[in-house]
């Protein structure tokens, strides 16, 4: 199995989530108001039709669906779930964005008290084995120092039979077109952000790999079954180039425990 050439050593991993958190406590005003903008869009059925695929569907089922959203930033995959009955918990290592998450819950509930979100870890998740339906996560695994501790998490929290939904990019490789004027969502990003946001990117053990193919392999590696991966995916979601619109190519990974 592949491995990761360099593993941070504890202090030097601690000091790359505080800087994460810092980046994204900066970002978190304009992204809360970016991600409300998302739900009224039309991207908002894309995201659902592509998740709901591989979910079974909650009027269905006899007991609530659950699904850990990790990193959830905002709440926007909190929020979007939430609506269509599944019960969701978000969870985010930056404070500023568990408390924009609220907010956003509270602007488009009601919900029932089984949509959530907390400050938590990726990496050091403190629920029990064998609690969720599915995790799903976007942008997040490329900025973890230890994606494979994370990806080991996930496993032990998905129940059998679970499904993991990872859609992120190789943004760190292409770190010097992510803010072009091709990026339309990261055009209001402030000069000392963007410099913030470059140099954590070097910073980054896993923009090393090839993805997702690397994904792949230490998905299986860990235990997950039928894992595919979807690189045509962001032509679907990203298809017209408006206010949301990344030039980096997202790509979907989807596995089962």
């Amino acid at each position: 199995m592949s491995e990761l050439k360099y593993i941070p050593f504890e202090e030097e991993a601690e000091d790359i989530k505080t800087r994460v958190t810092d980046y994204w406590t900066e970002r978190a005003d304009s992204f809360l108001v970016q991600r409300q903008r998302e739900l009224e869009s039309s991207k908002a059925d894309k995201w659902l039709q592509e998740i709901t695929a591989w979910l079974p569907d909650p009027k269905t089922m006899d007991r609530p669906i659950s699904i850990l959203d990790v990193g959830c930033g905002a709440g926007y995959f909190t929020v979007l779930l939430g609506k269509e009955g599944y019960q969701v918990t978000g969870i985010d290592l930056t404070r500023e964005m568990i408390v924009k998450a609220e907010e956003l819950i509270c602007e488009n509930g009601p919900y029932p008290e089984t949509v959530c979100v907390m400050k938590m870890d990726a990496e050091k998740l403190s629920f029990e084995a064998d609690t969720f339906d599915a995790v799903i996560t976007r942008n997040l695994t490329w900025t973890l120092p230890h994606p494979i501790e994370a990806y080991q998490e996930w496993h032990r929290v998905l129940k059998k039979g679970g499904v993991l939904l990872n859609f992120d990019a190789e943004y760190a490789k292409n770190a010097h077109s992510l803010f072009t004027v091709e990026s339309v969502a990261h055009k209001d990003i402030s000069d000392k952000l963007k410099e913030d946001c470059h140099e954590l990117y070097h910073m980054l053990t896993i923009s090393t790999f090839d993805r997702p193919e690397w994904d792949k392999e230490v998905l299986t590696h860990i235990g997950f079954s039928d894992v595919q991966t979807d690189v045509s995916f962001a032509d679907r979601i990203f298809a017209e180039k408006d206010e949301f619109y990344i030039p980096d190519k997202m790509f979907m990974i989807v596995a089962e425990k």
